[in-house]
Formats: C-alpha cells, sequence, structure tokens
C-alpha cells in the first residue's frame, strides 16, 4: 500500500505573497497561513493558531500572486514536504512546508477602514425583449 501525504487547510494569510523565479524563469511563490483550532483546556475553550509555510510552483503561482494578500481566507490543498540542511555552525536544520495543489477563496478580506463600495442600481423594469426563467428548474432534473 502507498503512502498517503495530503493536506486540507482553512486559514488567512499572514502576509503578501511573495513570488521568486529560478534561473529558467520558473515561478515560485511563497506564502503563510494561520489556522485556528479551538483546544479544551481545563473547562474552557482556547482558540490555538499555528501557522503553516505554504509554496506553489508555475503557471499558477503567477496567476495567483496578485490576489494572495494579507488577510484573505482561503482553503489550500497540497502536500507536506521536509527540507532539511545544516546550519554554518553545521547542526541540522528542517522545516515542514505544505506544497500547494490546489487554491480556493473562500472568504473576504476583514473590512478595515475602507471606503464603501456604491450601491448596485436596481433595475425596475425587465428587458420586454428577454423571455422570463421558468421557476421550475427542479423538475427539469433527470434524476
Amino acid at each position: 500500500m502507498q503512502d498517503i501525504n495530503s493536506v486540507i487547510l482553512i486559514g488567512r494569510l499572514t502576509r503578501d505573497a511573495e513570488i521568486k523565479y529560478t534561473n529558467t524563469g520558473y515561478a515560485i511563490l511563497n506564502f503563510s497561513v494561520a489556522s485556528n483550532r479551538s483546544v479544551k483546556r481545563n473547562d474552557t475553550w482556547e482558540d490555538e493558531v499555528s501557522f503553516f509555510n505554504c509554496t506553489l510552483f508555475g503557471k499558477r503561482a503567477e496567476s495567483l500572486a496578485q490576489y494572495l494578500i494579507k488577510g484573505k481566507q482561503l482553503a489550500i490543498s497540497g502536500s507536506l514536504k521536509q527540507d532539511r540542511w545544516d546550519d554554518k555552525e553545521g547542526h541540522k536544520r528542517s522545516i515542514i512546508k505544505i506544497i500547494v495543489n490546489n487554491v480556493q477563496f473562500i472568504g473576504s478580506k476583514p473590512q478595515q477602514s475602507a471606503p464603501a463600495a456604491p450601491a448596485a442600481t436596481p433595475v425596475t423594469d425587465p428587458d420586454p425583449d428577454i423571455p422570463p426563467v421558468a421557476d421550475d428548474f427542479e423538475n427539469d432534473i433527470p434524476y
């Protein structure tokens, strides 16, 4: 049986994503996600936060870089990867990060003192040239 290395995480970005390129032009996007979980200590529930370093590669990294900004809530899926190295003093070091395969934006950034968006203009008269949509969509499902 093959081992399973799969991660699904929902959280908020702790900083804006940073994009870098290899010498061959391949995109590497690094970001960090904070995720809360509730832990019972004595008789009370407390929130405990964990921070996860994440990396996304290639064209998807390039296209998502501008949208991965601090505070944005998202869901990611991917796998864990452990990087190991020896530091300058010869001590063995390691870090575990998430290699991201999929990103889903699931929430909005918490509101700061940004100006409110203009209200949408309500449509009062439907276009007479467009036929009305039937309400019996449920009856059209073949199963």
